[in-house]
């Protein structure tokens, strides 16, 4: 499928950022348009647009925006840099389980100093760093294309005696969680590339039901293979049905492996574990954070009720109940077979030497 035919959640030309509203799929596609940062805040925090790459995208980009069109407010460079890190730090709450937008906004920091010595005049400074942030955009989509072949080989080579491979997948990790491709979706459209695709399973992903409005919605654009289950059939579907690899994304990688991403997907890495299938986790590895060494430390976002007990507004559950919402769980890194990044499949066990060796091999060149 061409670049121009794929689903994009992000739209973007210097000046103008517009995100496909993910709350109204799949009924409506309806572009937002996100002239600032709050805009954008607004958009992170209500899940207008989601995934931990999408986020920080989007988040980076509405201060391209905001910077693009206020240059005229700003009378010193000094003055950039305090609202750059100011507006950075923002957008960090709108979401804070999601390590990507906290990634971003450091790496966007750590080069407001270096821009400054470089560009000196205040409207070039600014320039520079609009284009360094634009960056952000063209590396997400380089990094998912490699996510899906180093899956896709990674899954085929553990399951040498099938022909075409079924495997099941989580919440939506694609097109609309990312600038495009995706994730572990960007894993089955590749195996799907390849001819190597049988069956892609995917739960619903109650009670925001990622799965059924969003991924469905990319399956079937995609007209690649698939079928839907309810998350609470999982078990029946490995003992009885021939799963080769369950292949989910991440919000947020510790330096030991354990995995935070969306509710639910603990319980399949234990089924998993059980029935003897490969589990292997996808995400960029901006989605790694080596600050952080177990699971037990990273904070979990807990969701308003009314994404429980209602669909569209429509109350599905008894006036008055009480509700426990946590978006995400932790995977624990002894049921994850291996963690799919851009640079490779890494078992958890190897993974902070492995990422610790990449980053001194990028400092030194």
């Amino acid at each position: 499928m061409s670049e121009d035919q794929t689903l994009k959640a992000i739209q973007y030309q210097r000046g103008s950022l517009e995100i496909l509203d993910q709350l109204k799929l799949p009924d409506e596609s309806i572009y937002i348009s996100i002239k600032s940062v709050d805009d954008a805040w607004k958009a992170i925090h209500t899940m207008s647009i989601r995934g931990a790459p999408a986020i920080a995208v989007c988040g980076v980009l509405s201060l391209a925006v905001d910077l693009h069109h206020s240059q005229s407010k700003f009378d010193s460079i000094a003055s950039v840099q305090q609202y750059v890190t100011d507006q950075l730090n923002y957008l960090v709450t709108a979401r804070p389980t999601a390590v990507n937008m906290s990634d971003a906004a450091k790496t966007i920091i750590d080069y407001l100093i270096p821009s400054s010595i470089k560009h000196q005049d205040l409207s070039a400074y600014i320039d520079d760093l609009i284009v360094f942030m634009e960056q952000f955009l063209k590396r997400d989509l380089a990094d998912n294309r490699a996510i899906g072949r180093y899956g896709a080989e990674a899954i085929s080579q553990t399951s040498t005696n099938a022909k075409k491979l079924t495997v099941l997948t989580h919440c939506n990790t694609g097109s609309l969680a990312t600038v495009g491709f995706g994730t572990a979706l960007g894993v089955i459209r590749q195996l799907a590339a390849n001819d190597q695709l049988q069956l892609a399973y995917f739960t619903e992903t109650r009670p925001y039901n990622q799965g059924s409005r969003l991924t469905a919605y990319e399956l079937v654009h995609d007209r690649i293979p698939h079928t839907m289950i309810c998350d609470s059939m999982a078990g029946l579907l490995m003992r009885t049905q021939p799963i080769h690899a369950v292949v989910v994304g991440a919000d947020r990688v510790t330096a030991n492996g354990d995995t935070a991403n969306k509710i639910g997907t603990y319980q399949l890495a234990i089924l998993a574990k059980h029935h003897q299938i490969p589990f292997y986790i996808a995400a960029p590895t901006t989605s790694i954070d080596l600050s952080k060494k177990t699971g037990d430390e990273i904070v979990i976002e807990q969701r308003p009720p009314k994404e429980m007990t209602s669909i569209k507004g429509i109350n599905i559950a008894a006036e008055g109940v009480q509700v426990w919402n946590p978006s995400f769980d932790i995977t624990p890194a002894q049921l994850i077979t291996g963690i799919i990044t851009e640079h490779g499949v890494f078992k958890p066990a190897e993974l902070e030497e492995k990422l610790l060796a990449l980053q001194s091999t990028k400092t030194s060149s």
